[in-house]
């Protein structure tokens, strides 16, 4: 496992963002704005879930707000992954890191379970969420926040 870890970290891309300041800070700045389009977009949407905004339809916030959160989720894992590659060692070794995949892992699942519960069809008709509807913006919401406070804490370990 080690020698992948380095192996990633002596890889073109990892030696590209190293030897150019810019183009890590491009990097940088598009992870830091994809985990933006995450957040803009699943914060509400939970938030409506639960009843918040109730003049805004679901129906129309739920589709575009889960595909804008998506978008957000695989720009940060695809710059999140190429800026991995400068540190791999030290980050695969980050208790912060490590709980920012796990929180970003079940924020993923609980979103796949949630689109494939029956009860988020119902929700999107009838403009009401049912509660195991709400337990899952629940957990989206506690996921998404805490994994971005991982993410903040890898910095100061």
């Amino acid at each position: 496992m080690m020698a992948a870890l380095e192996w990633l970290s002596a890889s073109f891309l990892a030696q590209a963002l190293t030897a150019s300041p810019t183009l890590y800070l491009f990097v940088n700045a598009a992870h830091i704005l994809s985990i933006g389009i995450l957040a803009g977009a699943i914060l509400p949407l939970d938030l409506r879930i639960l009843g918040f905004f109730s003049r805004f339809p679901l129906s129309v916030l739920g589709p575009f707000l889960s595909r804008s959160a998506m978008a957000g989720v695989v720009l940060a894992m695809l710059t999140g992954m190429t800026l991995f590659t400068v540190k791999a060692p030290e980050y695969a070794a980050n208790v912060a890191f490590l709980t920012k995949l796990v929180l970003l892992g079940g924020g993923i699942a609980n979103a796949l379970l949630l689109h494939a519960h029956a009860g988020w069809q119902d929700a999107l008709k009838t403009e009401r969420a049912s509660v195991s509807v709400k337990v899952f913006a629940t957990i989206s919401l506690i996921a998404w926040i805490a994994a971005i406070v991982a993410g903040r804490w890898i910095g100061f370990l």
